[in-house]
């Protein structure tokens, strides 16, 4: 159980980014362009003739107008009997543009025979290992063809091979392995109900006696696939507790993870938390900290247990200075370590927006937080497929916390302080603040004629009190309904 992990070359998960950036408006040309670039080169170099087609084909491609879909059908030629393959890899279903993503037959062709080639190599090999050798040689022949399909891009063969070597697998580490790969697939292609299912088939497997690394693992898969259906407070606490071990860099960069992890925690956590597991968390402060913050978290002077600040060397004091002008872009390629999946270079990531949004947040300066928000959302929400869908909702719900926080703290505002306090006019605040207030997640009222806002702060024990009534009710009910069914049966018997 303690083995290294298998199974984890593929899918590669950053080219369903890069198949998202060629659909996504909000991406630059030059992003664009390299992403087409590296689709090409990976499609040709790992023969992926599956996903060429879906991407690619004149009537059938999803990056095609007349493809808007995202179903691929079956080509009917003799040639080849594909199944039904779907996918949700676009940043939306009708893309507004037409992609420059060249069909070319004769290479798709060339893929194709040598897919079939690999395939005959495969069962040339199990056949011999079923005559000559046991059943590891078996079933390494059959993992190969499992990866095989998880390479070129085949969603439902990659899956029912899979499940196949699942079947006759008897080790635990490598049915976690094997269903951690069938999660990736799901993730690729988009498929967030079979990702959930698969969730829960992980977590099965994994409580029955997961080792510590496939723990840590899954909570990172559990996390990533929470927040892709806006879950942000079951997803924070798997999130942030993976900075620190995460080793699952065949599921995302380290970069990706401290953006999840964040904007995760900045909507969710009670501030009590919110101070602790995100502003002055080391892991994050090593990535979004300034100055001194940053270095002493690098260096590990700062710990999240208890006392750790009366634990700070001495003479930490000497080498501790840097440039005034330090920026927040940071080249995160060195921290993917003790992981075997291979690791892309990491471009260097501008953290500012995020770090901007964080302590802007935690500070109260709201002026600055809106800047920052809309920051985030152009430079992450927007960028990101994981994120992209939620971006509005996003934007929203972190208004609301700020709108919450703010009121929290007075009996009356007045309607122009606030507004200038958010940097916005009085009739967006009064707008803003009503659809909230309407929905009842605002517990206040407007008086323009007075432009005074006032909070109504509920009663806790009134609400307790009312909340054991309403609860009490319905028990006395069920009990009713249950006494009725056991005097019939007791009628019946006699």
């Amino acid at each position: 159980m303690g083995s290294d992990p298998q199974y984890i070359k593929f899918p590669n998960l950053s080219l369903a980014q890069d198949v998202f950036n060629l659909s996504n408006p909000a991406c630059t040309p030059a992003v664009q362009q390299t992403s087409l670039k590296k689709l090409q080169d990976v499609i040709t170099e790992h023969k992926m003739a599956p996903l060429y087609r879906h991407l690619a084909h004149p009537t059938e491609g999803i990056l095609n107008n007349s493809g808007e879909g995202v179903t691929q059908h079956p080509q009917n030629a003799g040639t080849s009997t594909k199944p039904l393959l779907t996918s949700n890899l676009l940043a939306s279903r009708k893309t507004p543009q037409k992609f420059d993503f060249p069909w070319d037959e004769k290479l798709y062709q060339s893929l194709l025979e040598d897919n079939k080639k690999e395939l005959e190599s495969f069962q040339k090999e199990e056949d011999d290992a079923e005559e000559a050798a046991g059943e590891t040689e078996v079933q390494a022949a059959r993992g190969k063809r499992a990866e095989f399909w998880a390479r070129v891009g085949d969603k439902d063969k990659a899956i029912e091979s899979h499940e196949a070597l699942l079947e006759k697998t008897g080790f635990l580490g490598t049915k976690i392995d094997l269903v951690l790969a069938m999660l990736r697939i799901g993730l690729f292609f988009g498929d967030l109900l079979f990702v959930n299912k698969t969730i829960e088939r992980a977590e099965t497997l994994v409580e029955s006696g997961g080792d510590w690394d496939r723990r840590n693992r899954l909570k990172a898969y559990k996390g990533l696939h929470l927040l892709t259906i806006r879950s942000y407070a079951l997803a924070a606490p798997l999130l942030l507790d993976s900075l620190s071990t995460f080793t699952s860099y065949e599921l995302c960069s380290y970069s990706s993870l401290v953006i999840y992890s964040v904007l995760a925690g900045s909507l969710s956590l009670k501030r009590v938390d919110f101070k602790a597991k995100v502003v002055d968390a080391p892991e994050i402060k090593a990535i979004l900290g300034s100055g001194e913050d940053q270095l002493a978290a690098l260096s590990g002077e700062i710990s999240s247990g208890p006392g750790a600040r009366e634990e700070e060397m001495k003479d930490a004091s000497v080498s501790r200075s840097t440039p005034a002008g330090a920026t927040t872009a940071v080249n995160l390629t060195s921290f993917a370590t003790g992981s075997s999946a291979p690791v892309d270079t990491e471009v260097p990531v501008d953290f500012s927006p995020l770090a901007n949004l964080v302590n802007s947040l935690y500070n109260g300066n709201y002026r600055s937080f809106f800047v920052a928000l809309a920051g985030v959302e152009d430079q992450f929400l927007t960028q990101d497929r994981y994120l992209h869908e939620h971006r509005a909702w996003f934007v929203r719900e972190m208004r609301l916390r700020a709108y919450q926080q703010l009121l929290q703290s007075y009996r009356v505002v007045g309607l122009s302080g606030m507004a200038n306090d958010f940097g916005v006019t009085v009739d967006y605040l009064d707008r803003d603040l009503a659809r909230f207030i309407s929905n009842n997640r605002i517990a206040c009222t407007i008086d323009r004629v007075n432009g005074i806002i006032e909070t109504n702060r509920p009663d806790d024990k009134n609400k307790q009190y009312a909340d054991v009534v309403k609860h009490g009710d319905s028990l006395i009910t069920k009990i009713q309904k249950y006494g009725q069914s056991v005097r019939l049966r007791g009628s019946e018997r006699s």
